[in-house]
């Protein structure tokens, strides 16, 4: 049986996303995909005007299926909410409060009633900057973090000690409960203190978190391959990296096994990784120097469509069988129901 799918329209401000990148050159890096990949990216969004972000009557009564936004993904700040109408978790910590608030009202999700904390991937400022401030006199919240990770905010960060009041242990490996997600962490290969991704599953639905990698570990691999839907970085093109206006030393760090993933690596794993089950790609910490949507867009297309997926890029996308995303850096994405 074919999946419904339901996405809200890309709202107004979606930040550059089929803008032209000033000095940008798409020679040699598959301009026709690139171009390609655009047209099907604009078609998409004006096929959504109609859409609202309104939930209408129909999804309430199905309030309890698994849903996904993001407020902000990249290293100006990274924060999203996982979790069903009623219930769920915040994915990292690094937008600030007022904006997490507001964006989580904006889509009829209650912060006090319906968020139960937050996971962290890592202790880098960009995922943890906002912990604090939305924990603070929350008694009912929680952070769930490794044991070394939150040791790393504390040796790393500005932050309240107060902060282990909220601190929730958990380790690699080992499934924990929150709310009505099953969440188990896994090993992930970056600079941070004991990095983790997450598998959350809900139902039928599995959502995997896997950012911030200077390369896919197996064990990384293994829980990527179960997803239904799977949140992936795709950092940085390495040819904007090799002639942008970064040091040589800070490029090293970025390609290297504990840095981040360029769009090769993650069209490479996507080829790997794809198959029919797996209905929603979510491109994530895309650099602001370093790629545009587009380059990873086209990137990432070709390596589902060499996996033998249908990518599409809107919901109107009747015959896609994977619809396929790159999270906004500054904005809100669309709220996605699954």
């Amino acid at each position: 049986m074919k999946r419904s799918r339901r996405t809200i329209r890309i709202p107004d401000g979606h930040p550059g996303l089929f803008d032209a990148v000033e000095g940008a050159d798409a020679s040699g890096v598959g301009g026709e995909i690139v171009a390609a990949a655009v047209g099907r990216i604009r078609a998409a969004a004006r096929d959504a005007d109609d859409d609202t972000l309104a939930m209408p009557a129909s999804a309430a009564s199905r309030s309890e299926r698994l849903m996904f936004v993001s407020f902000g993904s990249g290293s100006s700040g990274n924060c999203a909410y996982i979790g069903t109408r009623t219930a769920g978790v915040l994915i990292d910590a690094g937008v600030d409060a007022p904006t997490v608030l507001e964006r989580l009202r904006a889509n009829g999700i209650d912060f006090e009633r319906n968020v139960r904390g937050i996971i962290l991937t890592h202790d880098h400022g960009d995922h943890v900057r906002a912990a604090y401030t939305l924990l603070r006199r929350r008694s009912d919240k929680c952070l769930w973090a490794t044991p070394k990770a939150l040791s790393g905010i504390l040796r790393r960060h500005n932050i309240s000690r107060r902060i282990k009041d909220y601190h929730r242990a958990i380790y690699k490996e080992h499934e924990f409960s929150a709310g009505p997600l099953a969440i188990t962490p896994f090993d992930t290969s970056h600079d941070g203190t004991d990095n983790v991704g997450f598998s959350i599953r809900h139902g039928a639905e599995v959502f995997v978190v896997a950012t911030d990698m200077g390369y896919a570990t197996e064990r990384a691999m293994h829980y990527m391959a179960s997803a239904t839907a799977l949140m992936i970085e795709s950092n940085y093109d390495a040819r904007m990296l090799a002639t942008g206006r970064y040091p040589q030393y800070l490029q090293a760090r970025i390609r290297g096994a504990q840095g981040h993933m360029d769009n090769t690596d993650t069209a490479a794993r996507l080829t790997e990784l794809w198959k029919p089950s797996m209905h929603h790609v979510f491109l994530c910490h895309l650099s602001h120097d370093n790629n545009t949507p587009e380059l990873a867009l086209a990137s990432a297309c070709t390596g589902l469509q060499a996996a033998g997926a249908r990518v599409g890029f809107s919901a109107s996308d009747r015959d896609a069988t994977v619809l396929l995303s790159a999270l906004p850096r500054f904005e809100a994405s669309p709220l996605y129901i699954f």
